[in-house]
């Protein structure tokens, strides 16, 4: 097996099946296998992906366990070379993912890659482009809305300079589609550290990764439709708040003599 493409859902019954479609069409000439974990939808998830995809190993939790764990849960299962993290509200391009395998395998020194994310209609989505490493002042001005008084103040880590035209290595590459090597999965024993239920996982993983002197890239070799944060406009505002902050010290404080 060449690619197992691993996607944690909740609530996601409007995109799924166009998501699965899009990965079978992404995969034209490699062996691939696509891993979904549930974590307790209570909209037609389950019910669509069970009648119309018989084909994929579908986890189903009995509660939502947020995004490493379930992420986790689905890399002990798989089976290939090179594992792909896309969330269910991606739509891939037909044979891309023939061409992302054919680019990881010339790129032995990557650890995890990321590509060109946009949006239904193809203009780059510039808020799915890689980021700086964040300084807690960088998440304390966000957590306290500051950008709305002061539009410029989180422009370095935003990365508002970003090329998206050129590849090139970069701090952190979103969690939407990430790539990597099923080796760099065993070398840390998890694909997403388990101590976080959402956000900071995937940053925490770069800077994982770039810990072994491996590197983390963009590249716009290919390009992938993101419809950005789908099931998280279903979820309380205070909640997600709650869980930022909760993920945000967790992340501070594990890299706080790096």
């Amino acid at each position: 097996m060449q690619l197992s493409i691993i996607t944690v859902t909740w609530n996601a019954e409007e995109l799924i099946a166009e998501q699965i479609k899009s990965v079978k069409a992404g995969c034209k000439s490699i062996s691939f296998e696509e891993i979904i974990v549930d974590n307790a939808s209570t909209d037609k998830t389950v019910e669509i992906i069970e009648k119309n995809f018989s084909e994929v190993k579908l986890l189903k939790n009995s509660t939502n366990t947020g995004f490493a764990y379930p992420n986790n849960q689905a890399a002990k299962l798989a089976t290939s070379e090179f594992l792909l993290f896309l969330n269910p509200d991606m739509r891939v391009e037909e044979g891309s993912l023939d061409k992302m395998v054919e680019w990881m395998r010339a790129h032995p020194d990557v650890g995890l890659a990321s590509c060109r994310l946009v949006d239904q209609y193809g203009k780059l989505n510039r808020s799915a482009l890689p980021r700086r490493f964040p300084s807690i002042w960088d998440q304390l001005a966000i957590v306290f809305k500051l950008p709305h008084i002061f539009p410029s103040i989180v422009d370095k880590y935003l990365f508002k300079d970003f090329n998206a035209g050129i590849e090139q290595e970069v701090d952190s590459v979103r969690g939407s589609f990430m790539i990597m090597p099923v080796q760099v999965y065993k070398k840390l024993g998890w694909a997403f550290d388990p101590r976080y239920f959402i956000w900071f996982e995937d940053v925490d993983l770069c800077r994982e990764v770039k810990k072994m002197g491996l590197k983390v890239v963009y590249t716009p070799v290919i390009s992938c439709v993101d419809y950005v944060g789908q099931s998280f406009k279903k979820i309380n505002f205070f909640w997600k708040q709650k869980q930022f902050i909760t993920s945000m010290i967790k992340y501070f404080w594990k890299w706080r003599k790096d």
